[in-house]
């Protein structure tokens, strides 16, 4: 193993979207077992240490490679189109209407059916746009509009977080 190594090749997978989680689950903990820290407990403290980072770096490839949305956004930067979520804030009129739609959906709706309406359409929306998130990576190789994808992926996202807060509020 090579800490340099791409989460892909980390995890002995084929460096693309389409994954089974199966997979990366299984291959996630053999391994944490291979870098299990109490494995080198007789080689000593730095034995222990690197072992340590080891099972740092495995978590954090799992976590993004069982992640579609941070899949497709690793992949992105793998292929030298960084997301840049922070600065680069720009979406098609299209996708900025639906989310004011949604926004005042949200508002206006008053009971927990309305909210669970909203819900489902809105993940629709997230599954479709993972879907979109494939093919720009898999098939098209066009990671440009894959980032974008990804960036509307994380309005959606966060609006989800903002749905799930007001049906506790609506419950309650």
């Amino acid at each position: 193993m090579n800490l340099q190594s791409t989460d892909f090749e980390l995890f002995g997978l084929p460096q693309r979207f389409a994954q089974e989680r199966s997979a990366i689950d299984s291959r996630w903990k053999e391994l944490q077992r291979e870098a299990h820290p109490d494995r080198f407990a007789a080689q000593g403290a730095a034995a222990q240490r690197v072992a340590m980072q080891w099972s740092v770096r495995i978590n954090e490839a799992y976590q993004r490679l069982k992640d579609p949305q941070r899949r497709a956004a690793y992949l992105c930067e793998l292929h030298g189109v960084p997301i840049r979520a922070e600065d680069n804030t720009a979406m098609p009129a299209a996708f900025l209407m639906q989310q004011m739609e949604w926004r005042e959906a949200l508002e206006e709706a008053q009971t927990l059916p309305d909210i669970d309406a909203l819900e489902r359409e809105v993940r629709q929306a997230q599954k479709a746009g993972l879907e979109r998130c494939a093919t720009l990576i898999d098939s098209q190789q066009d990671f440009a509009a894959a980032a974008q994808q990804v960036r509307a992926l994380m309005f959606i996202a966060r609006f989800v977080q903002d749905v799930a807060q007001r049906q506790e509020q609506l419950g309650q």
